[in-house]
């Protein structure tokens, strides 16, 4: 008995048909080379760049080479279960991290995977973590101030919503503590606030997270850790997945604060796995795309058209230095890219001078565009009066004899000086900020005694809270400064009821 070859394709016709929602077909691959967090694999001829790919122990890895025979790839996760010659498979997917208003509030490591022990975060919504940065046309200009409640910047180096201010400085000098403090200022100012630490020590960004819950600013900002103990990938990858979780919020019109802490140890990463790929190495051995790694991750950073919904992202990377040199390759790479800095000079920050925002160094590109109009004001000549002063610090060492006019420059930058200071976590609204400076560049400031400035700020804050609370609340309105004859008014009856502290030599 023979069976037609006709009827043998039916039967299998017949038997695969059951199967047809189960049969699926997935390139694989074969692990070739294991390193460091890296892999490479061959039989993976339709990869795409970016795209994830699953090793056959579950855990997931990103491509970042395509070469002729093989690819590169960079393992998201514990690579000890890897060996050579195990399969990798393809899955469809550009490497994506979870988004949404669900992610508020958490702490996440930079697969969006929540690590403070709070449970699953409810959202479906994902979107991919490389995103092509707004054009020109989708843009406008920045002119929306963002307060830092930090006296020192908003009134030297104003940042504006939109844009993008590097926060430079050795290491230890408070690049940290001025990006928490201008996180904690923004609450009730309808902004979402992300805070990615690359590199940060566990403790560290626990530490951080503790301050941010205290003063209740978690309630509107979502953390990204990427830690020391991580694969280098993870740390590459931790400010790309921080700016799309911004990107959300920004494309439904909201603002975002978006904090990269710091991209020093974000370049060290790529560094390590751009040589680990045995890609080719550049200027001290950073890879030729090391610019473009940081350009393509702070271009998103923009303030939206109005057709757009006028959404926008703000961005404050931090980079540390050595020995104050900014002129190595990545500090100069993120200067040329960033709106301007915040220079933070070491010896002014151990003289006490905190924070140690140096205003002869730090620039704001913006500048008076994302000033409230009394700011502007009352700020106008400060700069001018702390570089003259510095200048003439350094002289008046070596002369006793001084003129007039010397004289009341040097005590007036003292006190300029000494105005600027500002404790830790302890953000002023700009309303009260425009009070005290209004009081120094006015001259009410220049017979007290430098030591009891800080005393009077506090005193004059808590007497205009209680007797002229109008006053505040007109610049805090309109942006601009009251009458000069009714803030005058008000200053002297204050003047007149502060009590100067008295030198022990006076008294005696």
């Amino acid at each position: 008995m023979s069976i037609k070859a006709e009827e043998i394709s039916a039967l299998i016709r017949k038997q695969l048909e059951g199967y047809k929602d189960d049969l699926t077909v997935d390139e694989t691959g074969i692990v070739t080379y294991l390193g460091d967090g890296v892999a490479r694999a061959y039989g993976l001829d339709n990869a795409l760049s970016g795209e994830l790919l699953e090793f056959q122990n579950g855990v997931y890895g990103m491509v970042q080479n395509l070469e002729t025979n093989n690819v590169g790839i960079v393992i998201l996760g514990d690579y000890t279960g890897i060996c050579e010659g195990d399969t990798v498979k393809r899955t469809g997917r550009i490497m994506e991290v979870p988004v949404g208003d669900a992610m508020v509030g958490r702490v996440v490591n930079a697969l969006g995977q929540p690590i403070d022990g709070k449970g699953d975060i409810d959202t479906t919504q994902t979107a991919p973590i490389e995103h092509k940065a707004p054009g020109i046309m989708q843009r406008q200009s920045v002119d929306q101030p963002l307060q830092t409640g930090i006296k020192a910047i908003d009134a030297l180096v104003p940042i504006g919503r939109g844009q993008r201010e590097l926060i430079i400085g050795d290491r230890k000098t408070g690049k940290t503590s001025i990006a928490i403090d201008t996180i904690l200022n923004q609450k009730d100012q309808d902004m979402i606030c992300i805070y990615v630490a690359i590199g940060q020590k566990d403790s560290t960004v626990l530490q951080q997270v503790d301050t941010l819950n205290k003063f209740g600013a978690m309630d509107y900002t979502i953390v990204v850790s990427a830690g020391p103990s991580e694969p280098a990938p993870l740390l590459y990858v931790a400010p790309y997945a921080g700016a799309t979780m911004g990107e959300y919020f920004m494309n439904k019109g909201k603002s975002v604060l978006i904090v990269f802490d710091d991209l020093t140890k974000q370049a060290n990463a790529y560094r390590e796995l751009s040589l680990i790929l045995r890609r080719p190495p550049g200027r001290e051995a950073y890879p030729g795309d090391i610019f473009y790694t940081h350009s393509r991750l702070l271009e998103r950073a923009a303030k939206l058209s109005d057709k757009l919904g006028g959404g926008s992202m703000t961005a404050l990377p931090i980079v540390e230095t050595l020995a104050g040199d900014v002129s190595a390759y990545i500090p100069t790479n993120v200067i040329s890219i960033t709106d301007g800095q915040i220079f933070l000079n070491a010896d002014m920050f151990y003289a006490g001078d905190r924070p140690a925002v140096d205003a002869g160094t730090s620039v704001s590109r913006v500048g008076g565009d994302a000033q409230i109009p009394a700011m502007k004001k009352v700020a106008g000549t400060l700069r001018i009066d702390l570089a003259s002063y510095h200048e003439l610090e350094s002289f008046a060492q070596f002369g006793s004899d001084l003129d007039e006019a010397t004289k009341s420059k040097l005590d007036r930058g003292a006190r300029t000086v000494e105005v600027l200071k500002q404790k830790l976590h302890n953000p002023i609204p700009v309303e009260k900020q425009v009070l005290i400076l209004y009081c120094l560049t006015h001259g009410y400031l220049d017979k007290l005694p430098v030591d009891d400035v800080l005393r009077y700020q506090a005193e004059i804050f808590s007497y205009f809270d209680d007797s002229h609370a109008d006053l505040l609340k007109q610049i805090k309105d309109t942006g601009k400064l009251p009458e000069q004859a009714d803030m005058d008014k008000a200053i002297e009856e204050f003047a007149n009821i502060f009590q100067p502290s008295v030198k022990d030599e006076e008294a005696k």
